[in-house]
C-alpha cells in the first residue's frame, strides 16, 4: 500500500449522467447470451486476496497473540507494559522495578529483569492490542520463560482483569529450579471482556528474569497452538480465494532497506524471530501508531500454511533492492544485488525443495515435509522507473535460469496511468514479462467509467494482475473513506470488465484486507474487526459473489451486439462452469430505478430454474457495522419460461443469475 502520487478529489458527488433514470418508464432491455465457446478460460487465480500487515492486520489481528511486545523488543522496550506501583525516581523498596537486559548476540535480544522488594505491592501489567479480548468460558493459554535469578520467589501469580480492575480469571504458577524454563497455565474467563489486561504479581522477594510472555486463545483456526484468529481466517476461507499474496505491500520494501521484510528472519522457532518496526508505525501523520511492530509470529511458513488451508496459490512478494520510493528511495547498488536475488532463489527452495535440500529441510523441520508447490513469485511491490527495470532484469534471469516454470509478477508502479506507468509497461513488454501488477485507488466514478479498461489491451502481451484496488469514497489516503454501498457497487461494475477480459486479466485482489477498529491507518478495508468480533463490508460481499461464482469459461453477453460496460447504467459478464454444469451471469445496475431485462440464450442449454442472488441497499451511503450487516446477499428462485429469462434487476444492485 502506498500514498499515491496522484490524489483524487476529496469529495465525490454523484454524476447526474451516470445515475439518472430515464424520463418516464424505464424501458426493457433485451440481452443476448451466447454460449458458444470464446476459448477464454477463467483462471483459478482470477479472484484472490492480498494480505499486508497494515491496520494491525497481523499482530493484534490475524495472528492471535494477545500480548503486545511479549519479549520486550520494541525500541522502547516497555511499550505495552506498566508497573502501576513503581516510581521512576525511587529505589521502590516498597514495591519493585523492572530493567531491560540486552544480549546483542541473539536475534531476540532483550529480556526483563524484575526485582521484587515487596511482593504485596509490586505488579506488572500488559495492555494487549488496544486491550485484550476475552470470551466467557473459553480457554486461553498463558506461557512465559523465566529464570529464577536470586532470592526466594516461589510463585508467579497471573490474572486477567477487566476495565474496572475486576479479576475474571487467575492462576498461580509454582517456580521450580534454576536456569531458564518455560511455564504454562490456562485461563478460563468468567465473563466476556473487550479490553482486559494481563496482571502479574509475585510470591516472595528476589530477582527473576522473564521473556516471551504470551497469551493465546485455544480456539484458533484449525486448533493450532499459537495460531491464527478463527473468525478472521473463516472470512478468508469463505471467499474461496484463488491465491494469497503476502506479506504486502509497502512493508516488503520498508522505509529503509534495513527495515525491509526479510523472509529468512521470519522462519524457525517463534521465540528466535527478530522483531522489526512496522512501516505503518508512522506512515501517516493522521494515524501515528508508535506501538506498531512486527513479531513475525506470522511468518513465511505460516503464510504458506495459510494459503494451503485456503486452497489458494501462495504468492510471496520480495524486495528487489529498492526501499519505498515515497520514503527514502534507498537503492542497493547493482554490484551488491546478489544477496537479494539469492533470497528469491532460496525462497523457491524453501517452498518447493525436497527435504534433503538446505531450505527444504528447514521447512520439513518446521512441520511440513511436503513441498508447498509454489508457482508464483513477485519481484518488488510497486516500484517504478529505470532503477526498477534494471533490477528486475537480474532477478528474472536468475530465477528463470534455475526455475523456468516459476511465473514472475512484475510491477507497473503505484498508479494506473501516467509517465511511470507507461514507461514500465513499455519496458516490461520488451522483456516479455509474464504478469504485470497494476494498482488503482480511485473514486467510484473512475471505477464505473473504467469497466472497459482492458478491452483494448494487447492480447499477446503480458497478463495483468489487478493486485491492489479499492474505490475511495472521499479521496486517496483520506481517513474519512467509507466502505459504503456506492464504493462496493462501483467495484462490482469494474469487476465485470475484469472478468470480460479474462484472457488478459488473470489475477485480481482488493486491498487492504483487514483493519482493526481502533488500530487502523488506511481506509477503506475489506474486513473490520475489534478484539472480540469482526464484520464483512459490502465490498467483501462483492468479492465473495464474484469469487464464489467465477466459473471456468468466459461466454458473451451483449445488448445490440455490444458489451455491457455502463451504457444505460448496465454492466455485465457471463461464464460457464463446466465442472458444475452452470451458466452464471453477473449484472450491475447503477440506475436508481429497477431495470427489466429479457435475456435470450443461444448456443446453450438452460433448465427451467433460475437462482437469483441480489446484493443491494436502499442508500448508496449505507454501510455494514459491528452491530448489523444489513448489506448481504439475498437468494431467491425463479422459473424460466419458454427458454427466455425475464428478470427484474433492482436499483443500484449487483445480481448473480445462475442456471443449470
Amino acid at each position: 500500500m502506498k500514498t499515491k502520487s496522484k490524489i483524487f478529489a476529496t469529495a465525490f458527488s454523484l454524476s447526474v449522467a451516470l445515475f439518472s433514470a430515464q424520463n418516464g418508464n424505464v424501458k426493457k432491455h433485451f440481452l443476448d447470451l451466447d454460449g458458444a465457446s470464446t476459448n477464454i478460460k477463467i483462471q483459478p487465480t482470477m479472484y484472490g486476496i492480498f494480505f499486508e500487515d497494515i491496520n494491525f492486520a497481523a499482530d493484534g489481528g490475524l495472528y492471535a497473540e494477545l500480548i503486545k511486545n511479549r519479549s520486550f523488543e520494541f525500541d522502547e522496550p516497555l511499550t505495552g507494559w506498566k508497573q502501576p506501583n513503581t516510581k521512576t525516581l525511587s529505589p521502590n523498596l516498597d514495591s519493585g522495578f523492572l530493567t531491560i537486559i540486552t544480549d546483542k548476540s541473539k536475534t531476540n535480544k532483550n529480556y526483563a529483569r524484575i526485582t521484587v522488594w515487596n511482593d504485596k505491592n509490586y505488579s506488572l501489567e500488559n495492555e494487549g492490542f488496544r486491550g485484550i479480548g476475552l470470551h466467557q468460558g473459553e480457554k486461553y493459554d498463558l506461557s512465559f520463560n523465566l529464570e529464577n535469578f536470586s532470592g526466594n520467589i516461589s510463585a508467579i501469580n497471573t490474572s486477567l482483569i477487566d476495565e474496572n480492575e475486576t479479576v475474571i480469571s487467575s492462576v498461580s504458577t509454582i517456580i521450580k529450579g534454576g536456569g531458564w524454563q518455560k511455564y504454562n497455565a490456562v485461563f478460563t474467563p468468567s465473563k466476556t471482556v473487550e479490553k482486559a489486561k494481563l496482571h502479574i504479581t509475585f510470591t516472595g522477594k528476589g530477582i527473576v528474569n522473564m521473556d516471551m510472555i504470551s497469551l493465546f486463545p485455544e480456539d484458533t483456526w484449525k486448533g493450532r497452538k499459537g495460531g491464527m484468529r478463527k473468525d478472521l481466517v473463516q472470512k478468508l476461507y469463505d471467499l474461496q480465494p484463488g491465491f494469497l499474496r503476502f506479506p504486502g505491500g509497502c512493508i516488503v520494501e520498508g522505509r529503509t532497506l534495513a527495515e525491509r521484510y526479510q523472509w529468512k528472519k521470519t522462519i524457525g522457532k517463534v521465540e528466535d524471530r527478530e522483531n522489526l518496526i512496522n512501516k505503518w508505525n508512522n506512515g501517516f501523520a493522521h494515524r501515528l501508531t508508535p506501538d506498531y511492530w512486527q513479531s513475525f509470529g506470522l511468518g513465511f511458513f505460516e503464510y504458506f500454511q495459510l494459503a494451503e488451508d485456503l486452497g489458494a496459490e501462495p504468492l510471496p512478494i520480495l524486495s528487489c533492492g529498492m526501499a519505498c520510493q515515497f520514503n527514502t528511495a534507498e537503492l542497493v547498488k547493482m554490484e551488491d544485488l546478489d544477496p537479494y536475488v539469492q533470497d528469491a532463489l532460496d525462497l523457491i527452495e524453501f517452498a518447493n525443495g525436497d527435504s534433503n535440500t538446505k531450505w527444504g529441510k528447514i521447512r520439513a523441520e518446521m512441520g511440513h515435509p511436503k513441498p508447498f508447490n509454489m508457482k508464483f513469485i513477485g519481484v518488488g511491490n510497486e516500484q517504478w522507473g529505470a532503477d526498477y527495470i534494471e533490477r528486475y532484469k537480474v532477478f528474472e534471469k536468475a530465477i528463470h535460469t534455475k526455475y523456468p516454470d516459476i511465473k514472475i509478477i512484475s510491477g507497473s508502479g503505484p498508479s494506473p496511468d501516467g509517465e511511470f506507468f507507461d514507461y514500465g509497461w513499455k519496458e516490461l513488454k520488451k522483456l516479455n514479462a509474464q504478469i504485470v501488477d497494476e494498482h488503482y485507488y480511485n473514486s467510484p466514478e473512475w471505477f464505473m467509467e473504467n469497466a472497459g479498461r482492458y478491452d483494448k489491451y494487447d492480447r499477446s502481451g503480458p497478463k495483468v494482475f489487478a493486485g491492489e484496488y479499492a474505490a475511495q469514497s472521499v479521496g486517496v489516503v483520506k481517513p474519512d473513506n467509507k466502505n459504503n454501498w456506492l464504493t462496493a457497487l462501483s467495484e462490482a461494475a469494474f469487476m465485470t470488465g475484469l472478468e470480460r477480459n479474462a484472457d488478459v486479466v488473470t489475477m485480481t485482489s482488493y486491498a487492504p484486507l483487514f483493519a482493526h477498529a481502533e488500530g487502523w491507518q488506511w481506509t477503506p478495508d475489506l474486513i473490520w474487526f475489534n478484539n472480540l468480533k469482526s464484520y464483512a463490508t459490502p465490498n467483501y460481499y462483492v468479492q465473495k459473489l464474484f469469487s464464489n461464482n467465477k466459473g471456468t469459461d468466459l461466454i458473451k453477453i451483449s445488448e445490440n451486439g455490444k458489451s455491457l460496460k455502463g451504457e444505460n447504467n448496465l454492466y455485465a459478464s457471463a461464464v460457464r462452469d463446466l465442472k458444475k454444469g452452470e451458466t452464471i451471469i453477473k449484472i450491475v445496475n447503477s440506475n436508481p430505478k429497477e431495470t427489466s431485462l429479457e435475456i435470450n440464450p443461444k448456443n446453450i442449454k438452460i433448465g427451467s430454474q433460475l437462482t437469483k442472488i441480489v446484493l443491494t441497499s436502499t442508500g448508496l451511503s449505507d454501510e455494514n457495522n459491528f452491530q448489523s450487516e444489513t448489506i448481504t446477499p439475498k437468494e431467491e428462485t425463479e422459473t424460466i419460461k419458454k427458454g427466455k429469462i425475464s428478470v427484474e434487476i433492482p436499483a443500484n444492485s449487483l445480481v448473480i443469475l445462475k442456471m443449470k
